[in-house]
């Protein structure tokens, strides 16, 4: 006589999937507790400063700003409120940290190409420049540019000739600029005249300094990511390349910087959102970006809690959709496969 076998044991709880619930449930914790943490912070800073008879919150912001912007894109007015008076300064900083990113960017890849060339003279002169800008604080390379701006370059009634259709001098940088007439959109032309440049885009000399302080300095740290971009591309893949006869550029192009780009996006990234940040030291020279309206506010409504708290706040946003931005990049470009 046989008995009969005992039903099989319920299988154990997978260990990965009682693991990932806890790790849900901690980051859920450390997330609540972290928000308390802020609110309490907030509330005790306001506590404090009532007590103090010092007025606090944001209701300030509708009131009529009366601080003086000199340039700046949305238009804004003394008679405006502070809110806009804030969206100005933040479109100040976009429009400081937008083309000082894309011209870093693309100075930064001709360094780090250039340092990895056989040729001695060009590797050393890209060598050179990475290693003198890295080494300068920024702060001073901003300063230097603005005295280069105002003390070397000629006077807005002798402008210099730069391109076709682009003027240099004291008074800034003209370039031609799209304006609607009675016919329609045309192309306008900036022309010398006796008082100055007059027409098209007129870019003013602290814009100009900002801009182009950020994107040398930040080219010096692009060029080092991109560098060790390429060398972390196996020997393997250049020598198939050259197996295949394709010419240096060719092989840079097509074969080592696409597969070089998982290791310099990220990197990029990081260095991307330090070029944004580094747009507030544009106070230094009275371009009037988010912490120079900051700090007007500051002195006309005495609200310093609130007016920082707003930067803090716009420099977090600019970041996060700056990583995202990135971030989406780094999927499409990854190599399928790749561990």
């Amino acid at each position: 006589m046989t008995h009969p076998s005992p039903p099989p044991a319920a299988p154990p709880p997978a260990r990965g999937a009682t693991s990932s619930r806890i790790a849900l449930v901690l980051q859920v914790v450390l997330i609540l507790a972290l928000v308390g943490l802020v609110w309490w912070a907030v509330q005790h800073a306001l506590d404090v400063l009532r007590a103090r008879g010092v007025r606090s919150g944001f209701d300030f912001l509708g009131d009529a700003a009366g601080i003086p912007i000199s340039e700046g894109w949305p238009s804004y007015s003394p008679e405006q409120p502070f809110w806009r008076a804030f969206l100005t300064g933040v479109g100040n900083t976009v429009r400081a940290a937008v083309p000082a990113a894309i011209v870093a960017v693309v100075l930064g890849v001709l360094l780090g190409v250039g340092r990895l060339v056989p040729h001695r003279l060009v590797s050393g002169l890209c060598g050179g420049y990475i290693h003198l800008v890295r080494n300068v604080p920024l702060l001073l390379q901003l300063l230097m540019v603005a005295f280069a701006i105002g003390a070397l370059l000629p006077d807005p009634t002798e402008p210099l000739h730069l391109l076709p259709g682009v003027w240099l001098s004291k008074a800034g940088l003209s370039m031609p600029w799209p304006a609607q007439g009675e016919a329609g959109w045309f192309v306008e032309w900036p022309e010398p005249g006796t008082f100055g440049v007059t027409g098209g885009a007129a870019l003013s000399p602290e814009y100009v300094a900002i801009v182009t302080a950020l994107a040398l300095y930040s080219a010096a740290f692009v060029a080092e990511i991109v560098r060790a971009g390429i060398q972390a591309v196996p020997e393997g893949q250049w020598l198939a390349a050259r197996a295949l006869g394709l010419q240096p550029g060719q092989e840079m192009r097509l074969v080592v910087l696409p597969q070089a780009q998982r290791v310099i996006v990220p990197a990029l990234t990081n260095q991307l959102l330090s070029l944004t940040k580094n747009s507030s030291l544009a106070v230094a020279v009275g371009y009037p970006e988010l912490v120079s309206v900051a700090n007007m506010t500051i002195g006309n409504t005495g609200r310093a809690f609130e007016c920082i708290a707003i930067v803090m706040a716009v420099y977090l946003a600019l970041s996060l959709a700056i990583a995202a931005l990135m971030n989406t990049y780094n999927r499409r470009v990854a190599l399928r496969g790749w561990s």
